[in-house]
């Protein structure tokens, strides 16, 4: 039975591969298309939405909303994009600019993703507002960079942001997400222990995302005194092989995430591999080993691999809708 899941998986994964090369990279930008959403309403749902059970729906973390050509990363119609294809969470960058607002982007400076030159920090918001976002090929598009405000409101009935540090600080980010009632919509990055601690201070409600990438981890982390459902489990880029971290960690409800943004998907980004149904047997490969979450460049092709091989009656799919 699991042989055949397995190439049932596989066989799925390369039609959508063909589809989504027909689609042109996904360079549609018709906003009349239906999106795949997330509609969870409140941190209870959102908290049995991302706790592992037998009946779990594998579902993408969208690195920097999933940059495409024509769509640039840290974008709201990048986001928007990709669930036109997928369910996804999105992950994306918070920083400061010049007057103490918060815009999405990743890099501290602007050359790479916008038109514009120099630091971030040394624009204000009105300044960057003038900027246009490149994509993937550097190709200025009619895009700006959105504010962190804009995007939360964005979230609310479609999905959930997952908000990575860069130069805002923790208690910064729970303060942002309360003043927008937003604690359905967020998960939070946090790289300690004492950050995920200090979160957990702040708003019991709020989810987080924590590195355990071992045993010696998980063990260190239970002794934080933060409860198991307030987090997922990022285990890194290259997968623990220990058996007995996804094993604790899904005892525990915790869902298992793991990144191929800079593993297999660069394999195809690079032009190392230019035939998607090649990396088949690598993203499948995580699903068997115990991984629940894929955070990915390319939502939109391993998105429908996760989620179109799985029963429609899951306790979660009430949260789902297209």
């Amino acid at each position: 039975m699991k042989k055949n899941k397995l190439i049932f998986r596989a066989a799925l994964f390369f039609i959508s591969v063909l589809l989504y090369q027909a689609q042109g990279l996904c360079q549609n930008k018709d906003n009349s298309q239906k999106l795949h959403l997330i509609t969870v309403k409140n941190s209870e749902e959102l908290m049995k939405f991302l706790r592992y059970n037998k009946e779990v729906l594998p579902v993408v973390s969208a690195h920097r909303g999933g940059a495409q050509i024509s769509f640039p990363e840290n974008c709201i119609s990048t986001f928007e994009n990709t669930l036109r294809h997928s369910y996804a969470i999105m992950e994306c960058d918070p920083r400061y600019t010049k007057d103490s607002l918060i815009v999405l982007h990743h890099d501290p400076t602007l050359e790479r993703t916008t038109n514009g030159k120099g630091k971030l920090n040394d624009y204000t918001l009105q300044e960057l507002k003038e900027l246009k976002l490149k994509d993937l090929n550097g190709n200025i598009t009619e895009y700006r960079i959105p504010t962190l405000d804009e995007s939360l409101e964005w979230a609310k009935g479609k999905t959930i942001l997952v908000l990575d540090q860069k130069d805002v600080s923790v208690a910064q980010r729970v303060k942002k997400v309360e003043e927008h009632k937003a604690v359905a919509n967020v998960i939070l990055i946090v790289y300690s222990f004492d950050d995920a601690a200090l979160c957990h201070k702040l708003n019991k409600n709020i989810m987080m995302e924590v590195m355990i990438p071992d045993m010696e981890k998980a063990v260190e982390f239970e002794k934080t005194g933060v409860p198991w459902r307030n987090v997922v489990a990022f285990v890194g880029h290259n997968l623990p092989v220990d058996p007995k971290l996804y094993e604790f960690l899904h005892q525990k409800g915790v869902l298992c995430m793991a990144g191929s943004s800079r593993t297999i998907d660069r394999k195809f980004l690079s032009g190392e591999v230019k035939d998607y149904s090649l990396l088949m047997s690598d993203y499948t490969g995580f699903l068997e080993k115990g991984i629940d979450l894929i955070e990915t460049d390319l939502p939109s092709i391993l998105g429908p691999l996760l989620y179109r091989t799985f029963p429609g009656n899951l306790v979660i799919a009430k949260y789902l809708r297209y």
